[in-house]
């Protein structure tokens, strides 16, 4: 609980995933993925329940071995690859609300990020509390190396600025700081999320993410180097 207000921690994870299969059981430094999340939203003092959303028995049961919630299973017409998460976030809220469960916020933890930290969920909770007028919170990290600045779009056979101009000479320190959404942490009123079907609009306001952490797991080569950040964030090297 924040500012008399319930918090409710949802991580969705379905059973299906076509860029690595099985990627929500998959042992991440001996600990399945969605444990991490779960972990995570557990280990933060405001959060009051943490709900795993899964259509899966065997990520249902894990989910529950690490301190999580599984109070219901997610439909199957909400499991499948065009189904959206704002699909298992409402599913989530009416399912708990039926049984007599409300919220005043809920923190939405997808396990693909597990390079967040207890203390992050803290933050964007305090801020989404300490601006007035924000409705949301999500996290975001600044584009270095990616920025539109130096990228291009082909032309037939040629490569075309898609800024417009060559960045021969043109130095990162230079350019406009710009962010991208990283996808570690969504903070919303319950109230504004099911007005607005969504996080992003113009009452979101950022958590500002570490770029390390801002790594998202699609593929196994994602997952190796979420392997060696974690195990080096251990030891102290990071």
């Amino acid at each position: 609980m924040i500012d008399g207000k319930r918090v409710l921690a949802l991580v969705p994870a379905r059973g299906g995933s076509k860029g690595l299969l099985g990627k929500n059981l998959r042992p991440l430094l001996g600990k399945p993925l969605v444990g991490w999340s779960v972990e995570q939203g557990r280990a933060c003092l405001e959060v009051d329940d943490v709900v795993v959303s899964t259509d899966d028995a065997a990520i249902a049961e894990a989910a529950r071995i690490f301190g999580a919630e599984v109070p219901f299973l997610r439909p199957l017409e909400l499991a499948t690859d065009t189904a959206t998460t704002m699909d298992a976030v409402h599913h989530a809220l009416d399912s708990l609300e039926t049984a007599g469960r409300s919220y005043d916020i809920l923190v939405l933890l997808e396990p693909t990020s597990p390079l967040r930290e207890p203390t992050d969920i803290s933050g964007a909770l305090a801020k989404l509390i300490a601006i007035p007028d924000a409705e949301s919170v999500v996290g975001v990290a600044r584009v270095e190396g990616m920025h539109p600045s130096f990228m291009y779009r082909l032309n037939g056979d040629w490569l075309q600025p898609y800024g417009g101009e060559q960045p021969t000479g043109l130095r990162r320190q230079e350019l406009e700081p710009l962010y991208f959404l990283e996808g570690s942490v969504y903070v919303s009123y319950v109230a504004a999320l099911r007005a607005r079907h969504g996080f992003y609009h113009e009452r979101a306001v950022p958590w500002m993410m570490p770029r390390y952490k801002s790594l998202e797991i699609d593929e196994l080569s994602d997952f190796i180097a979420a392997e060696a950040l974690l195990a080096a964030r251990m030891d102290g090297r990071l």
